[in-house]
């Protein structure tokens, strides 16, 4: 069987992310409003030339491969990420969360937002949302602690967005909405799996103190068409 997780961004669009995609049987990207992410067959050699073709002038798109890349013609690097994925082993038993987290809802989007800018999880937009399942937890009617879902690879859902306000660090929040989403993916017959900078520090001690091991590195391109080649 292949490993759907060594591409994953692809196999997601050709799988539980489909209908947010758009783009060719081979090369397919989000709305930018839902994320930057694009993705191609892995064997295709000609993936950014059509993602040139397709995109318009200044269009950034996010790019995730295990493998070190070149800048592709047409495209400026704006930044390259290191990181990591990690994947939940299979028969871990789920701890309850001793904080229940709330759904969050398109009433949320713009405090949602604002924790993004403000803790910078990764890329967050004005449809993220649609990815499913964001809770939260608020403190004094402010929403202090998030996370949801974002790629759905085939059998494997990706926790995405784990973000608490600087003010609220060191509460268990964080913990409490990985838990809470383990137990939903697990409920959903699926596997839980999650990327990371590899320098956080303090999101990787909490990954593994929550038992998810590291499966690969993941390297993260963001990058610009640009205008002319």
């Amino acid at each position: 069987m292949d490993d759907l997780l060594y591409n994953p961004v692809y196999n997601a669009m050709l799988s539980g992310d489909a209908h947010l995609c758009f783009g060719t049987g081979q090369v397919k990207y989000f709305d930018a409003e839902i994320s930057p992410f694009a993705g191609f067959r892995q064997d295709y050699d000609k993936g950014f030339d059509d993602l040139y073709n397709m995109l318009p002038a200044g269009r950034n798109i996010l790019y995730a491969t295990p493998q070190l890349i070149q800048e592709p013609q047409g495209w400026q690097f704006l930044a390259e990420v290191k990181g990591l994925q990690f994947i939940y082993p299979e028969g871990m038993n789920v701890a309850d969360p001793s904080i229940k987290p709330v759904p969050l809802t398109s009433k949320n989007v713009e405090e949602m937002m604002q924790l993004a800018a403000l803790t910078k999880p990764g890329p967050f937009g004005l449809r993220t949302i649609e990815f499913g399942h964001y809770h939260g937890i608020f403190e004094n009617s402010q929403l202090v602690a998030m996370t949801g879902q974002r790629l759905h690879v085939a059998n494997y859902t990706e926790i995405s967005a784990v973000c608490t306000h600087p003010n609220h660090l060191g509460k268990g929040f964080a913990a409490a909405l990985i838990l809470h989403q383990l137990s939903l993916i697990h409920n959903q017959g699926q596997k839980a799996f999650l990327h990371v900078r590899d320098d956080n520090s303090r999101a990787i001690a909490l990954y593994e103190r929550l038992g998810f091991k590291v499966r690969r590195p993941m390297n993260f391109y963001f990058m610009k068409r640009r205008v002319v080649r």
